[in-house]
């Protein structure tokens, strides 16, 4: 099942969207989600996906990121392999929806892109043992964890390089019928190739991030795990499109522009 947060007449609604067409829940998914499934919670009122204005498919109070998670990426980045997963924090004001700009920052000198795959929690998880950890995850979406690599080295902690405005898209949807491992993860930037792996390649699986995590914090329903990125990552500029595609998920699209030309 795929799960939409939309705009149509001015409202914000949930909805599922299934052949060509968004059905318009009754309430959000989060609020009994393991009996979403049930037809009643389905509104009549249908839409067409290019009648609407897709919007992030969940507001998380929180975006927990990993780093160094694909061994190809802690090649890439010549840093030491974790021996527990790196965890940092994105800011809910950070996320932007599918086909949102992202605005590179006035005198920034590299911002990188970094396709990943992120778990959508579903109810409030302190304490998970691992081996629960599935009962707790509504779906999972495409998320790029967009980076200023100069910051990132100068500052010495990623706080100011990776929660500018704009720097978490995440989108087109919730999958809910998946599993997280094994699936195709790829990064096009205007339409040229730049990342290529697998889920089955992440060192700590989604259910350790999801129980490692909610022992350190409470996550709420709506918040996300991005799981991490393979090697690949490369700059952005003015004029680029990025795009974050994932198997059995779909695509996450974004154009991107400076801050300069908002101005305009």
């Amino acid at each position: 099942m795929r799960i939409v947060r939309f705009l149509a007449f001015g409202k914000t609604s949930y909805g599922v969207f299934h052949g060509g067409k968004i059905r318009r829940l009754r309430r959000d998914p989060f609020t009994q989600f393991t009996t979403f499934g049930r037809i009643s919670f389905i509104d009549s009122v249908s839409y067409s996906l290019d009648s609407v204005e897709l919007l992030p498919p969940c507001s998380p109070s929180k975006i927990v990121c990993l780093g160094l998670n694909y061994r190809s990426h802690v090649r890439e980045m010549e840093s030491a392999t974790p021996s527990t997963p790196l965890i940092f924090l994105k800011p809910s004001t950070a996320v932007i929806g599918p086909n949102d700009a992202i605005i590179l920052p006035p005198g920034c000198k590299r911002i990188d892109y970094e396709g990943e795959l992120a778990v959508v929690v579903g109810k409030k998880a302190k304490n998970v043992p691992k081996g629960e950890a599935a009962k707790y995850i509504l779906g999972y979406t495409c998320f790029n964890d967009v980076s200023d690599r100069e910051a990132q080295v100068t500052d010495g902690q990623w706080t100011r390089a990776k929660g500018y405005d704009t720097f978490a898209p995440l989108g087109p949807w919730i999958e809910t019928d998946i599993s997280p491992g094994g699936l195709k993860l790829e990064t096009y930037v205007n339409g040229e190739l730049r990342q290529s792996a697998s889920t089955s390649e992440l060192l700590f699986s989604v259910p350790e991030l999801l129980s490692f995590i909610s022992h350190v914090m409470t996550l709420l329903p709506g918040d996300v795990i991005a799981t991490g990125t393979p090697e690949g990552v490369g700059p952005l500029k003015p004029g680029d499109i990025v795009e974050v595609k994932i198997e059995k998920i779909g695509t996450l699209k974004n154009p991107v522009v400076a801050s300069e030309e908002l101005g305009k």
